[in-house]
Parts: structure tokens; sequence; C-alpha cells
């Protein structure tokens, strides 16, 4: 009698990287157990507020104190509000110990964040995978772009990515549908830059978003993009890559699948006669009920640091401080982006142009800062590594909302765009360091009996003067291309709060300063697969999902081949 227990392969983790572990696995016939922690999201079904226009919500897109308090953490959260706050988890559901202040935000459903993530999808390049070895901070990657193309080919082709060929050695060009239109000003721009700073290219964003659907999307059951930029509530339409329009359906077509929500993975078990994980220990998130499940792989995607802390938890008498942790690094180096900075102004010209209609991205400025050697220098403003940079031009409306009644209406209704509005967001490469950690607290749990987890990351003085050489780099771009009323502004978002937490459980070449290889095992446990962002041993300054994806797939197809050899 068949064990109902056991299956070839298990994913911890339903979100961006564990929906491609569960495709690819299931892909090459392996029977697969999706465990997730939060409850079930049926694509196109369970999205309640897809198609609710702005007078169909109770509080108009607004969130109630009440709702704001429960979810402290999540509504600082730049895609928090009424239409997609049951997206998000509460802090009731998602406790955690902050010795320094971090917005740890998660969305506990099948599907995760990718339900709600920014969708932008660049490459990394070389100088991104170098940036450790180059400076010697953090620790040199184990493989280079080379390694990871003909990967990041196969996930966009799959997923559906809207770009532009650009050419550019810091931002390879991808598998691209067509591309979205800059505005007139975004133009302008691109050609100023091009004439006055000839290193920093413009491009047009690129987004997980099909504007025009190939056959491999339509098979999937998706359509293309309807440009509402409702995004963060669930698209029925599958115009951008979940995994619950996308991998997710495409694992279960194969029959292969088991998707279990509400399940809370407590721990890795690991067999010290045979030397490796056997399965998991988990909690079923209503009942309390623990159950173990088994399997000849495992794949750890339940996010960074919710997989630095399923690791930390899985203790054995082989690993006392934690599943493959005989180095003690475990749970260090975290990283994340910075998105504290941000610059605003005012351009004259166009005026008888506008925008027409809504676009998912917005154009976007490749880093070019210490891309080649080391450009800043001096004590008060050298700093390592770099940041890209969004930038976004359009003509909000004027209206005089003095007064009140029939004469307000009426005035609200016409439509008279003022001047052109242009704007920059940094993303900021952080430095992984040593102190900057996670780690289990000795005594306190969350419901489920799992210790919480402690976060201790912060701001440095790199992330300081890197903040502000963005300021002044593009307050003088903007000032070269005939922009006035610059501003220059600090955004106060939190570590964390941009979703793009790194770290803790990072590859490397040498075990002594590694956790993970280079096919992201386990050293000291190799059917134990890291795919999630936990795995990176930098951040560089592209989003990293598109990276997190090529990596699953590649680790998954060579889980696939060691398990046919018997290696695992």
């Amino acid at each position: 009698m068949a064990n109902l227990n056991q299956f070839d392969a298990i994913v911890v983790g339903s979100g961006m990287s564990g929906g491609w572990a569960a495709k690819e696995l299931t892909g090459s016939g392996l029977r697969t157990l999706l465990l997730e922690r939060g409850r079930n999201v049926m694509h196109v079904t369970d999205y309640p507020t897809a198609n609710l226009n702005p007078w169909e919500f109770p509080h108009r897109g607004q969130v109630t104190l009440e709702t704001k308090q429960a979810y402290s953490v999540a509504s600082r959260n730049y895609a928090f509000y009424e239409g997609s706050a049951h997206f998000y988890a509460k802090d009731s559901e998602n406790p955690y110990i902050q010795d320094k202040p971090y917005d740890w935000i998660q969305g506990n459903q099948v599907g995760g964040r990718s339900l709600l993530w920014g969708r932008q999808t660049q490459r990394w390049s070389d100088f991104d995978f170098t940036g450790p070895a180059r400076d010697g901070f953090a620790v040199d990657w184990p493989i280079r772009y080379a390694d990871l193309a003909p990967w990041y080919s196969y996930v966009e082709k799959f997923a559906g990515i809207s770009g532009n060929r650009d050419g550019l050695a810091t931002l390879p060009d991808g598998e691209f549908l067509p591309p979205h239109q800059m505005s007139c000003v975004e133009t302008y721009f691109t050609q100023q830059m091009s004439q006055k700073f000839p290193d920093r290219p413009v491009v047009i964003g690129r987004v997980a978003h099909l504007t025009k659907p190939n056959p491999i999307h339509t098979k999937q059951g998706r359509a293309q993009c309807q440009h509402r930029t409702l995004c963060e509530r669930g698209c029925p339409f599958g115009g951008y890559y979940s995994s619950n329009s996308s991998t997710i359906p495409w694992a279960m077509n194969t029959g292969k699948l088991t998707l279990r929500p509400d399940s809370v993975v407590h721990s890795v078990i690991y067999d010290e006669k045979k030397n490796r994980a056997t399965g998991v220990r988990v909690v079923d998130a209503h009942t309390g009920q623990m159950t173990e499940y088994y399997a000849r792989v495992l794949f750890l995607n339940a996010s960074a640091l919710n997989t630095n802390k399923l690791l930390l938890n899985s203790t054995s008498s082989r690993f006392p401080a934690g599943l493959g942790n005989d180095n003690g690094l475990m749970g260090k180096f975290m990283a994340f982006h910075s998105y504290r900075g941000r610059v605003t102004a005012q351009y004259d010209g166009f005026p008888d142009s506008t925008t027409w209609g809504r676009r998912p991205n917005s154009s976007y400025i490749p880093r070019f800062r210490n891309v080649h050697k080391q450009e800043t220098s001096g004590p008060a403003s050298r700093f390592l590594r770099g940041y890209a940079s969004t930038f976004n031009a359009s003509r909000p409306a004027q209206v005089d909302r003095s007064g009140f009644g029939a004469d307000l209406k009426e005035r609200m209704t016409s439509y008279t765009p003022g001047p052109w509005q242009v704007s920059s967001g940094m993303m900021g490469e952080t430095i992984p360091k040593e102190v900057s950690t996670v780690r289990l607290d000795p005594t306190l749990t969350d419901h489920w009996g799992v210790p919480l987890l402690r976060v201790s990351v912060a701001y440095d003085d790199n992330d300081e003067k890197m903040l502000h050489d963005f300021w002044e780099q593009l307050s003088e771009m903007y000032d070269q291309a005939g922009f006035t009323n610059i501003k220059t502004h600090d955004t106060g978002r939190l570590p964390g709060s941009e979703n793009h937490e790194m770290g803790g459980v990072r590859m490397g070449r040498d075990p002594k300063t590694s956790l993970l290889n280079k096919w992201n095992q386990l050293h000291a446990c190799k059917n134990v697969f890291v795919t999630d962002g936990a795995c990176m041993a930098s951040t560089s300054t592209q989003n990293p999902s598109l990276t997190y994806m090529a990596l699953t797939a590649r680790a998954a197809n060579y889980a696939v081949r060691q398990l046919k050899r018997g290696d695992l």
C-alpha cells in the first residue's frame, strides 16, 4: 500500500520561486508536494476586488484605522489599500521581533507575493555577479552571467516579459514581448541624457506583462494585459505573471502535484544515518496537528526570512545550529534594496501633449555609478556599488477643489492638465554584512510552536552616502534636461518594505564561507535546495524576482538529473 505522505519532491512555499520549482519538478515526472502556510487562492475565482469600481469599495479604497492597526507593518507597503489588503498578512499572522526597525511584508496565501510584486524584471549582468569579488565585500558568487543566461531565456519565454532590446552591457537583453511606449517627455529626457550623459542610458522598463501573448501563454490560459494597473488585486486575465495564473496550474495539469495550503512547515527532518534530509514536519494552521511528509529532494522557497527561519529551526545532533549550518553563517549577511531616494521636478515643455491610457511600468535608468571602476572617492562621498532609478513623466489634472455642492461637482468633472511632473525613485544596492542578521528567539514562539524570528537589519553609512549621491546626480541630470522646481525626498521606507529581502543562506564556492554551492544545494546536505531570496550573495540594483525564477529552474533541472543518476 502506498504511503500517502511519501513524495518524490517537496517544495516549501508557493510564491515566485516555489511555483517554478513545482512546475519544473512535476514536468520531469516527479510526484511533488507543494506546501503553503497560508490559505488557498484560486486564479480568477479568488480575486474578490479585481473588477470593483472605486465607488463599490466601502471606504473608497482607503483602509479603516482598525485595519491599519491590524496590518501596521503591511500597511506601509506601497501596494496596500482596501482593494489589496486581503493578500497581505496581518501582524497577528506573522509575528516577529524587530531588534532594529524592519518591515517584513508577507503574503500568506497560495501564490504568495507573486500576487503583489511590482513585476519589474531585469537580468543581472556580470558587473553584478562579480561585484563582491571586485570590491571584497560579501563572498564571490559561484556563478556568472553565462551560467544563468539560458535560464533567464527559459523563464522569460514562459512568464512573458515586455521590453526593448537596448544592447547594454549593464542590462543584458532578454526574450521580449513588444515594449511599452515612452511618453514624449520620457523620450525627450532619453535624448538629452544620450547627449549630455552618454554613460547614463534611459530605457523603457522591462515588465512581466503580456503585451502580445505567444502560444505558450494562451496555453496557460492567460490573455493580453488590459493595462488596468489594478494588478495588486489579482489579475483575472492572467495579463501579468503570477504563480496562480501560470506555474501552479501548469504543474497541476501534469497530475503530479499535490497542493496543501494552511500548512506551516515547522522543520526539516534529517536522518543522521543516511546523511540526508528525508522530509518535513508540518503543522496544520487551523488544528495545530503535526504531520510528517517525506521525499527524496526538498526545495525551500518560503521567502528569504522564512527560509532562514525554517533552516535555523531544523536542528539535530548533527546540526545543532540549524540544518547545514556548520560554519555558523546562517542568518547572517542579510541585505535588501534601499528605496529611500526620490527626486521630483517640473517641465514646461510639450504643452500640447499628454499621456494616454495606463502603463504598468516606468522608464528605467540602469546603474551608472561604480560600474567599471570605483569612481566615488573621499571619506565624505565614497560608497560601494550603486543604484538604479525609475523615471516617469505625467500631467496631473489641475482641479479647483474649493467650495462645495454643484459648483464643486462641475469643477471636478472638468479636466485641465497641469504642467508635466517628472519623478525618479532610487533602488540602491546594500552590502551584506555579518552584523545584519536574523536569528531565532530562544524562548518566544508563534501560534504553531515555531520560534519567533529576531531581525537585526539596518541602513549603514554606505547607504547614506549612496542616497546623497543619488540626490546629487539625478538633480544634475534633471537640471541639464531643463527641468525646474527640482526637489529631493527621503521616503523614509524601512529595510524590508520593498519586498526584496535577501541573504542568510548565501551561495558560494567555499563551504567555510557560504551555505550553498553553485547549484543552490546545501553544502552539508545535498538533497536540500534553496532558490528563493535567501540564496543571494549580493543584491545588485536590479529587481530580484527574475533571477530567483532562473536560479530555481536551473537548480530543479539539475536536481532531476541527479535523481535520475542516483546521486540524490
